[in-house]
């Protein structure tokens, strides 16, 4: 069972009882969908895209612009990725252009908007802090209050599909 709880291995031992006793009396699937009845809406690169960029412009206004957001087959949890972000410097004549590129796993087209929010924001704030430090995670919750809460979350689901497949009820 342990190796099944790999996603929340930094958590409270009380945490992971509470976790196992969800397994146990096989609730953890109905605790995910009563707390998070509905996926999102935005499946397409390009609605994924307009999303980001518009939580970019909200909360990064500085920030250089998105050059490109996509659902990335080849991202999984296996590789220890979610989501990815590049930073392409190049010179073009005289001037050093930026590109900023992120990658979202595409198992999170069908996901609740909180979770997908989590990730895009996470990505987000690695454009102005690249360490996982305390401005960091600052960053994060800044840009989406709730941010602990939906990776704890996160992580529940992460640990549902390790343990039964997904859920099928999130269209």
């Amino acid at each position: 069972m342990e190796s099944k709880l790999k996603y929340l291995n930094h958590y409270p031992d009380a945490v992971k009882l509470q976790v196992r006793e969800l397994i146990k009396q096989d609730k953890l699937s109905a605790h995910l969908l009563k707390k998070y009845p509905y996926g999102h809406d935005k499946k397409s690169d390009k609605t994924l895209f307009s999303y980001v960029n518009d939580l970019k412009n909200e909360h990064l206004k500085k920030a250089s612009p998105l050059s490109k957001v996509v659902y990335d087959g080849k991202i999984n949890v296996i590789h220890n990725a979610l989501g990815t972000h590049h930073f392409v410097s190049r010179v073009q004549g005289g001037k050093l252009k930026a590109k900023n590129e992120i990658r979202v796993a595409s198992m999170f087209k069908s996901v609740p908007e909180e979770f997908l929010e989590m990730i895009v924001v996470h990505e987000l704030a690695h454009f102005k802090e690249k360490e996982h430090n305390k401005a960091f995670y600052k960053l994060c919750e800044y840009m989406q209050p709730s941010y602990h809460q939906a990776e704890f979350d996160l992580r529940l689901y992460l640990t549902h599909i390790d343990l039964r497949g997904k859920l099928e009820e999130w269209t």
